[in-house]
């Protein structure tokens, strides 16, 4: 839709669900999300208790705090009302979209009362529990429910340093507030994921229209090492770079290769910023029927073999799937390269990435000649 043109009401309800089902999707990749049993089962605030000796003794095992910390990260546009992807919107879309399915529209109002009550509760009641704590010392005494030490672990402690909601929940001390902050978070992930698949289920039966793109893109990343195939061409500080992606090299820029005296680049700093060894936890690139041949007796794959492999353990979900198309890209009569890409505005190294995960530049360093990276070939 061109600027200045008026969307209409099917168009901005096409464009809130496709928002959502884009982040929900990274929720939906989680680590957290890969048991849902699991998952489900820190939505429910319980605890262990142990009586000895007249003593009562209270324990919890929860996930760990970085853990839930990027789950918080993951699912905090879903809970904010100014996001495209807000969870309350979609549910909006939803409602007008299947306004004419009885039961379609009451899945959805049920799931919107869920949602304000769990995420969003009106009393101490609806939170859940409350802890309340006193000052001997002082008389002072303080109590807040479970929804406000969550809140002031979410915004205080994680993805913001509110003052005031750090305020609100200092008395109370960082486990109270983490331990109320996980089941809201387990919940909110729960909700998220459960729209997430009545949306597919919608969009497959036809009665939405949402583009392929949105439930086919890669929105996480499984595994931070790869390998790609590629042309690279270095020039000299200051050299002119190409104009356009398709344009011709211009004078002054050398192709990569094995003859190629890497020594240029070399950071008095950084130290040696390119170099031909693989890496070591890229040994070996296998293919399929070599991974399929790797199953032990029991139907897994052992940990060195993996990490031969450059898997991490346990290994994440889709792994097999990486491998195999990285492996398709590494061959000799793989896909064609792409045309070569421009070279960045200033001096600095970068690099171009075609990859699922779209194009990212990063700089390396100034005092060296400029490296221009293009995945879909090997080195010459």
């Amino acid at each position: 839709m061109s600027r200045g043109q008026t969307e209409t009401l099917d168009e901005k309800h096409q464009r809130l669900l496709e928002a959502f089902v884009l982040r929900a999707r990274r929720v939906e990749e989680h680590s957290l999300a890969a048991d849902w049993d699991a998952l489900v089962e820190l939505t429910r605030m319980s605890i262990n208790v142990r009586v000895d000796r007249g003593e009562v003794r209270i324990s919890y095992e929860l996930p760990p705090e970085e853990v839930v910390e990027s789950a918080a990260a993951r699912i905090r546009p879903i809970l904010l009302e100014q996001e495209d992807c807000f969870h309350m919107k979609a549910l909006s879309a939803l409602g007008y979209t299947c306004r004419a399915a009885p039961q379609d529209a009451a899945w959805i109002r049920a799931a919107r009362a869920e949602w304000r009550t769990r995420v969003s509760p009106s009393t101490r009641d609806e939170s859940g529990y409350w802890v309340m704590a006193a000052d001997t010392s002082t008389g002072e005494e303080r109590d807040l429910d479970a929804h406000g030490l969550a809140m002031a672990w979410i915004y205080g402690d994680v993805v913001h340093h509110d003052p005031e909601r750090r305020k609100e929940g200092d008395t109370f001390g960082l486990r109270d507030r983490f331990r109320a902050a996980v089941s809201l978070v387990a919940w909110a992930m729960v909700g998220t994921i459960e729209l997430l698949n009545f949306v597919r289920a919608l969009n497959e039966a036809g009665m939405l229209k949402l583009r392929q793109e949105v439930f086919d893109e890669q929105v996480a990343l499984k595994s931070t090492v790869w390998e790609e195939r590629a042309e690279m061409y270095y020039a000299p500080v200051g050299a002119q770079p190409p104009s356009l992606a398709t344009s011709a090299m211009p004078e002054g820029w050398l192709p990569l290769s094995k003859a190629s005296d890497l020594s240029v680049f070399r950071h008095h700093i950084a130290g040696q910023l390119l170099n031909t060894e693989r890496s070591p936890s890229m040994t070996h690139l296998p293919s399929p029927e070599e991974i399929e041949a790797a199953r032990t007796p029991a139907g897994g794959w052992k940990r060195d073999q993996l990490a031969a492999w450059g898997v991490p353990w346990p290994p994440p979900k889709g792994w097999k799937d990486e491998l195999a198309e990285r492996w398709k890209a590494a061959r000799p009569d793989g896909p064609p390269a792409p045309p070569p890409t421009s070279a960045p505005a200033d001096s600095s190294p970068r690099t171009r990435s075609t990859s699922a995960d779209r194009r990212q530049r990063g700089r390396t360093g100034r005092s060296c000649p400029t490296p221009l990276l293009v995945p879909g070939c090997s080195l010459a």
